[in-house]
């Protein structure tokens, strides 16, 4: 058998290579050292990485970055290997080394979010070309749950790179009390055909054909349940009011102190509700963040400090709402909070999906994908860029 590459740092190259004598025997040998997310995952042979890395573009011993708190280098040929674990296929890599780029920004406090006691973790959004070159990622109904390989294992490939690389293990690196099931994959489209905004990327600075991810670590997703009758302007302010009682939830961080950036997802009907109502996007924001005030002594996540004036309002600002269009229609949106500290107060970080250069022609790979097969890939020019 080939040789089975460990993403953890532990040789020039990034990576410890361990011998099998079947995937069987692998896939314990894995799970024995911790480098599974504790559900199986496919063998990193060497073939395997060497074709994910052939579809990145990328020189294999290239660090992106570091990742907290272990502050382990984020190399490609690591980073294949999670990825190949997770199950990804190689179209989907590049959207991988974008997420990867965003754990390694500062901004992003990667090596805090990990240690903190809070369930925070990664929430990736794919937008731009790339939600379908690169999938296809789902953004309609069920985005945020099981049945879509690309949604599923880009978001799984992510936690395993913070696993191995990061050193994020539960109890040692990553301190968090209760876990959360978003720690096993977080990740989605968002539905830019579904929606009256524009999309996400376009009002962070990016072009509309430029592909982008959008990392920002988070909380479990939260329901707001809003029905829409015929009268738009009611209906509007009616959900924008429980879009607010969600994100200015007193019980949460967000709600408590005022820091730290909170996700709300529409549900498309649920948007072009607001749309028609005469909002933009930015107005929804600033609604929301007016009705998220309250006086700080319905807060009680704290002592009260007797230095604090209690009628003192504590809200979220409107740049602190990342607001975005996915899921089914219904009567159903999300608000998703996050853990809202760290020295950058839980920001979002950005960064651009770069693909087209190099991708494997489809077929060109082992069918079989016996071990020690030769990796037949080749390399192609991209019309779609």
């Amino acid at each position: 058998m080939n040789h089975v590459e460990a993403p953890r740092e532990a040789s020039p190259s990034g990576l410890k290579f361990l011998e099998a004598t079947d995937e069987h025997h692998a896939l314990e040998r894995l799970h024995q050292l911790g480098c599974t997310d504790g559900l199986p995952v496919v063998i990193p042979t060497s073939e395997r990485v060497e074709r994910m890395i052939l579809a990145g573009g990328l020189p294999a011993d290239l660090s992106l970055g570091n990742i907290g708190p272990l502050e382990g280098a984020a190399t490609v040929q690591a980073v294949a290997a999670c990825a190949v674990m997770a199950g990804c296929l190689p179209d989907y890599f590049p959207v991988v080394l974008a997420a990867v780029r965003g754990l390694c920004d500062p901004v992003l406090d990667m090596a805090e979010v990990q240690m903190t006691t809070h369930d925070a973790g990664p929430m990736i959004i794919v937008n731009g070309p790339a939600r379908l070159d690169c999938g296809p990622f789902t953004s309609g109904t069920g985005a945020l749950g099981p049945g879509n390989r690309a949604n599923a294992t880009v978001g799984r490939a992510v936690r395993l790179c913070l696993l191995n690389i990061g050193g994020g293990h539960p109890g040692v690196g990553d301190m968090a009390l209760f876990g959360s099931p978003g720690k096993f994959t977080l990740c989605l489209a968002e539905a830019q055909q579904d929606s009256p905004f524009p999309p996400l990327h376009t009002r962070l600075g990016y072009r509309a054909e430029q592909s982008t991810v959008t990392v920002v670590n988070v909380d479990g997703p939260q329901s707001v349940v809003c029905a829409i009758d015929g009268d738009s302007a009611a209906s509007a302010e009616r959900l924008l009011r429980q879009l607010a009682s969600a994100a200015g939830n007193p019980a949460t961080n967000n709600g408590s102190s005022g820091f730290g950036e909170v996700v709300v997802i529409l549900n498309p009907e649920h948007a072009r509700a607001l749309s028609a109502a005469g909002l933009t996007v930015q107005d929804v924001a600033r609604r929301v963040s007016e009705l998220v005030r309250k006086p700080r002594r319905l807060i009680h996540a704290s002592p009260v400090n007797p230095a604090l004036d209690p009628d003192e309002l504590v809200g979220i600002s409107p740049a602190q709402l990342l607001i975005i269009v996915a899921g089914g229609g219904g009567v159903y949106s999300k608000v998703v909070p996050s853990w809202g500290w760290g020295t950058h107060r839980n920001q979002h970080v950005v960064t651009e999906v770069r693909y087209g250069e190099v991708c494997e022609i489809p077929g060109a790979a082992p069918a079989s994908g016996q071990l020690g097969s030769p990796a037949q890939a080749a390399l192609r020019p991209d019309a779609g860029g």
